[in-house]
């Protein structure tokens, strides 16, 4: 059954199961990507609304939907960073005692931080590869590169955030 179409003739049980299979993943790529929740729901509502209109470029027999779905987030993404010039990431993290939360919210937003900054083809491709777990084939159609770009943009994304965490990795030897 092809989802994208019955959804656009209004079936609502394939809207529905399109929804549930990638709406969290588009969600956390598009949260990634723009470090604000906000946007990131904004940005995913206009990607199943994109894939409902008539007038969808979507087909089927050139990409899966996932592919495109997360395509559309991406552009969607990129477009909403340039306009708000890119606002940084901030997460929080668990460990069981207080020091240990510190730390590790401390460490988990310099690692965000560390990826707003890689250049924006670099950040995408790592966050695909490394949170999204896609494989670089799948990258490769969803950020629009050949096979080859993608993994030397990947590689290029770890040497810079290897470089910008270095510090960490000082710290943390030093702790031991």
């Amino acid at each position: 059954m092809d989802l994208p179409r019955a959804a656009r003739k209004g079936d609502e049980a394939a809207f529905l199961q399109l929804f549930d299979e990638h709406h969290w993943p588009l969600f956390r790529f598009a949260y990634r990507l723009t470090g604000s929740r906000a946007d990131a729901e904004d940005i995913v509502q206009e990607c199943f609304l994109q894939l409902l209109r008539p007038e969808c470029s979507y087909n089927s027999r050139r990409a899966e939907v996932r592919t495109y779905l997360f395509g559309i987030v991406r552009n969607q993404s990129l477009k909403r960073l340039r306009r708000n010039d890119g606002a940084g990431l901030s997460s929080v993290g668990f460990s069981p005692s207080p020091e240990g939360q510190v730390l590790r919210a401390e460490l988990e937003a310099a690692v965000a931080r560390a990826v707003m900054q890689l250049p924006e083809t670099q950040r995408a491709v790592l966050i695909l590869a490394h949170y999204e777990q896609m494989p670089l084939a799948e990258i490769a159609k969803v950020v629009g590169l050949e096979l080859g770009a993608v993994k030397s943009r990947l590689q290029r994304a770890r040497n810079g955030l290897k470089e910008k965490l270095a510090i960490y990795a000082t710290d943390l030897e030093r702790q031991r």
